[in-house]
């Protein structure tokens, strides 16, 4: 368990309490002590190598989607090419994608038709299985987090359709309307609002058992092992800034006074308190931090879209520039702006996360890496597998017939020559944009996005 001083002794232990005298008063006045509200955002190539393998996984899950669609479970190359034209692919490309891939779409000739169909590989296969078997018995748990995540919220109800974008980060099945809220009439109830026509998922009870935050499960155990050492971090985060990130003297100072900054529960209603004052803003702001930790935490991989947590930005008194206002706090998320042309925005807890893999992994999260491990896989290596299938046969109808480790070579480079089409690299991000600030973010492409948990119906 990473606790506080570990993952920040050099942060807090030696550099913030220890500072030396200051002999020019009128100096010391004329610098803030305050967190930035305008900060560069300082990458982190941990976090980017993941969302580019993540990218190759979203269009190989809209291509698996296209085949699954089929009631052959397969698919003519040529229609292939058709119908990939509305995931941006051009004539040609969608067969060189496919072939990039091996260990996931299988391409075999059709024995009446004779011509070429793509279909999914037996490992491809065996993965949306377990997919979908992790995913149906994690069930009890995404109601446990759909409920809190409606706690959170001001009134104890959020918008179907901005649960639904959402549903694969949560954990929740794609019927999830009929298989857990009308499934639980206990937990939730859903109703029609009048004045805007859309439907709401609201919460039947407050249940306080719910109302603890995963940040204060960490702190409980800090305390259990610092014992009274720990008071220092009873409204405190874990921070950890990425490389290269710079902390000027005033910055530590200023969250030196953050990290002890008293702040209201994402789970307490604030309806009636008076937020006028500047103590009640910071707390406010503070609180914000706490909510989208909270979030994240819920999350079955520990991250999500900035575009969905803008979905609930008025629901939960989220700030309204919701970049910038992550950047300041670079220690707790990273942002990143990798895996679709940088139009994407990709929020991390990063406490949760270490080397590019989940700390506490759960079984839906590893069904869903089983998919990247096979996108990774070599082609080389399904090459060979064929190649010595092939070879096995032939012996056995001609004895003179001897494939040798050369032939096996020759024939993959020429597989991998027709494989020259590529995409397209993704494009440099403006750190100046402000997602979900000004525009009301719709809902017209929120399936094209949401590509990471596609229906996988046979």
């Amino acid at each position: 368990m990473r606790a506080f001083a570990s993952r920040t002794s050099t942060f807090f232990n030696r550099n913030l309490y220890n500072f030396p005298p200051i002999h020019n008063p009128s100096r010391a006045m004329s610098q803030s002590t305050a967190i930035p509200k305008k900060q560069l955002r300082v990458r982190d190539h941990g976090y980017d190598n993941y969302m580019e393998v993540e990218k190759k996984t979203r269009k190989v899950l809209k291509f698996q989607n296209l085949i699954l669609s089929e009631p052959t479970q397969s698919l003519p190359i040529a229609r292939l090419e058709t119908l990939s034209r509305r995931f941006g692919f051009t004539r040609h490309e969608a067969g060189a994608f496919v072939l990039k891939f091996p260990h996931v779409f299988e391409i075999f000739e059709h024995p009446v038709q004779r011509i070429l169909f793509c279909r999914l590989t037996r490992k491809a296969v065996l993965q949306i299985e377990r997919e979908r078997h992790a995913l149906a018995e994690q069930v009890p748990r995404a109601v446990t987090r759909l409920r809190k995540l409606l706690l959170m919220s001001n009134e104890g109800r959020l918008r179907l359709e901005h649960v639904r974008v959402a549903r694969a980060a949560l954990g929740l099945p794609d019927d999830f309307e009929f298989s857990v809220v009308l499934r639980y009439p206990r937990f939730f109830r859903l109703i029609d609002s009048k004045e805007t026509r859309n439907k709401y998922i609201e919460v039947v009870e407050r249940d306080p058992r719910l109302g603890t935050c995963a940040i204060e499960d960490v702190r409980e155990r800090v305390y259990r092992e610092r014992g009274g050492d720990a008071e220092d971090v009873r409204f405190s985060f874990v921070v950890d800034f990425p490389p290269g990130f710079r902390i000027g003297k005033y910055f530590r100072i200023a969250m030196w006074k953050w990290q002890r900054l008293p702040y209201w529960s994402p789970y307490e209603v604030v309806s009636g308190y008076d937020l006028r004052s500047i103590e009640a803003q910071k707390r406010m702001e503070k609180r914000a931090v706490a909510t989208i930790h909270e979030l994240l935490s819920l999350t079955v991989e520990k991250k999500i879209t900035l575009e969905r947590i803008a979905h609930f930005r008025m629901a939960m008194n989220l700030p309204k520039r919701l970049k910038d206002f992550l950047l300041q706090h670079q220690g707790i998320f990273y942002v990143s702006t990798r895996g679709n042309q940088g139009k994407l925005h990709t929020v991390f807890l990063r406490e949760a996360y270490r080397k590019g893999e989940l700390v506490e992994p759960n079984e839906l999260y590893l069904a869903r890496r089983k998919l990247a491990e096979l996108v990774l896989l070599s082609p080389r290596k399904a090459g060979v597998d064929r190649e010595l299938v092939g070879y096995r046969r032939s012996r056995l109808e001609d004895e003179m017939g001897r494939v040798t480790r050369a032939y096996v070579e020759d024939a993959y480079e020429d597989f991998k020559g027709e494989d020259g089409v590529g995409l397209d690299k993704d494009a440099e991000d403006d750190l100046t944009s402000d997602v979900g600030s000004d525009v009301d973010l719709g809902d017209a492409d929120d399936d094209f996005v949401d590509s990471v948990s596609l229906q996988r119906t046979s």
